[in-house]
């Protein structure tokens, strides 16, 4: 207790001090003392006894009892921003603007100079070639100033035209003043797309490799000498990609990939457009084979956290290279050699399987994304098989299938855009079976159309349960719109059904008393397709306790009533048009009851 005491004398000594002004001087080593005005009395002491811990400190004497003064610490000054933090607005616009201004007038300044010299003959071609070129490098050696300053999107800007001087300036010594070779322009320009590419890397910006990439890509199309030169062409685009892997590989910038993957295809659909004949089938079938197997395994390039980075990208990446694939092969076999066609189909679902198990052992289970995917597109390609060869019906089932896949896809991988990809090719498969399918003349139920219908309802069933069990407002959405999606197919079902087999009897009928007999029978038989299906999903609301269901119900029973009192009391036979209202009577009286029942048992 004594300990404490001499502790909370002290702490009160220093409390009191530093309300005073103390003042040292440097010169002279003083503590000089200006007190603000006469302290308070120190508080009372609680005297303890003293125990023998505290008997081991030594005593203190009387003059060092008093406290030791304190120099006072300056408060310290008001920040004053620095020139880096801070610009002036005066600054901003004498030190960035202006020069920045500045250069486009000399720039433009040069291009008038260079405009009249060419125009009075003062520089022949290959001089102003030479000043492209030696602006081109200039530019960029410039730039290497700016970007050590920290200016670096005005340093890669720069980059930018420099790159783009040096590769119009090879173009017009070749296709304009004809100065070189096509061989030594392109031998040239792959110089300019390495050294971009060797910028990129040294200073780590996948901005600089884009224009490489881009670069690379318009090399073919600056040195063209609209001759067919299909080996040269693609093997320089292999090269090129591969350089893009490796760069991706060694940098994880993803992104390049998909960039990558569209300047192929563009420069290979350009050169299929103009040059491809059947006698090419095998070389040209090598090497987009090539292309779709170098991307359909992006996602093995790099490591898991870049895969994280930009799954959407891969994703498009894998899903891009599908599609063109499928389609290079389809417009090259499926004229003269279908049963390939279908065999190349079910040899690239066999390796997205494939490569499902190899993703799953890589990655592990927890993988969230291209397991699923993959497996999807193995459905879906597998799918596609069975149309190119059966035709008709399968294109229809092929979509429907894939959809439904994909949608279990984006159910394992919690990934919305898989669920809105499996959207559009459900909806492409449903577009082709209402619009193309639906009007055949088929057996009664009993037929591919039924089916079809009956394989989107499981589709669009296996959508809205998997969201139902994911839960969110978002997911409800979907469920609901799905569940109407499941009514409305199974309406439309049963009214192509109904549709087809009363086409065929009109089509035997010939007497126009016996068509319109059929006719009478047929709009009835409409009418009692709309009060069966109305009732019995009034049933399965009540059932399942689903206010959602018996309000469809409601919407299709008023659309029976509608139909009834506004259509089929004209049209109708006296003997349909009685049996059409009394049951539609008795079904409104039923579900009547329903509700009544229903409503006195809450209140119970």
């Amino acid at each position: 207790m004594q300990q404490m005491a001499a502790l909370t004398r002290r702490v009160y000594r220093l409390e009191q001090l530093l309300r005073t002004s103390i003042a040292v001087e440097p010169s002279a080593g003083k503590i000089a003392t200006a007190p603000v005005g006469p302290a308070p009395p120190e508080p009372p002491l609680v005297a303890a006894p003293l125990t023998p811990s505290d008997s081991r400190e030594p005593a203190m004497p009387p003059d060092l009892r008093e406290p030791q003064r304190i120099p006072q610490i300056p408060s310290p000054s008001p920040k004053t921003g620095s020139p880096q933090t801070e610009v002036s607005l005066e600054t901003r616009i004498g030190g960035q603007w202006l020069n920045r201004i500045g250069i486009v007038a000399v720039l433009v300044g040069l291009s008038y100079f260079l405009k009249l010299a060419i125009e009075n003959d003062w520089i022949g071609p290959g001089a102003r070639v030479a000043i492209g070129l030696v602006a081109g490098i200039g530019l960029i050696l410039w730039s290497e100033r700016f970007r050590a300053r920290a200016f670096l999107a005005f340093a890669y800007s720069l980059k930018a035209i420099g790159i783009g001087a040096l590769y119009l300036s090879l173009w017009a010594a070749f296709q304009f003043y004809h100065l070189v070779s096509a061989p030594v322009a392109f031998f040239a320009m792959i110089l300019v797309t390495a050294g971009s590419v060797a910028m990129s890397l040294t200073q780590n910006s996948e901005l600089l490799a884009a224009f490489a990439l881009v670069g690379g890509f318009l090399t073919p199309v600056l040195v063209s000498t609209n001759q067919n030169h299909e080996v040269a062409l693609l093997s320089y685009v292999a090269l090129l990609d591969l350089g893009i892997v490796w760069v991706v590989a060694v940098r994880g910038w993803q992104r390049l990939l998909l960039a990558s993957s569209v300047g192929t295809a563009l420069l290979f659909a350009a050169w299929a457009s103009s040059y491809y004949t059947k006698e090419q089938l095998a070389t040209t079938l090598a090497f987009a084979s090539f292309f779709f197997l170098l991307y359909a395994a992006a996602p093995f390039l790099g490591r898991k956290s870049a895969l994280e980075r930009y799954p959407n990208v891969l994703v498009a990446l894998v899903l891009f290279s599908a599609t063109c694939y499928f389609a290079a092969t389809y417009s090259m076999l499926y004229a003269h050699y279908r049963l390939e066609l279908a065999w190349l189909t079910v040899a690239v679902a066999a390796l997205f399987f494939v490569l499902t198990q190899a993703l799953q052992k890589r990655e592990g289970s927890a993988h969230p994304l291209f397991g699923p995917l993959y497996l999807a597109l193995g459905v879906g390609f597998l799918t596609i098989a069975i149309p190119i060869k059966l035709e008709s019906y399968g294109n229809t089932l092929g979509w429907i299938v894939e959809g439904g896949a994909l949608f279990w896809a984006a159910h394992r991988s919690r990934r919305r855009l898989l669920r809105i990809l499996g959207t559009g090719a459900f909806l492409l498969g449903i577009f082709r079976l209402i619009m193309v399918d639906s009007f055949s003349h088929e057996p009664l139920l009993i037929n591919p159309r039924f089916g079809l219908y009956l394989l989107a309802i499981g589709a669009l069933a296996l959508l809205a349960y998997f969201v139902t069990n994911e839960g969110g407002a978002d997911n409800r959405q979907w469920a609901g719109a799905a569940i109407i999606g499941v009514n409305v197919l199974a309406l439309l079902a049963l009214h192509f059904e109904v549709m087809g087999y009363f086409e065929q009897q009109l089509a035997t009928a010939y007497s126009f008393q016996e068509r319109h007999s059929i006719m009478t029978v047929r709009d009835f038989a409409y009418s009692a397709v709309w009060m069966i299906y109305g009732s019995g999903l009034m049933l399965v609301g009540f059932w399942k306790r689903s206010a959602f269901l018996r309000w469809q119900a409601i919407v299709l029973l008023a659309m029976t009533v509608l139909k009834v009192f506004l259509v089929d009391i004209s049209t109708l036979e006296r003997g349909f048009r009685i049996a059409a209202f009394i049951v539609l009577g008795a079904i409104l009286l039923a579900v009547s009851f329903f509700y009544q029942r229903s409503r006195m048992k809450s209140a119970a």
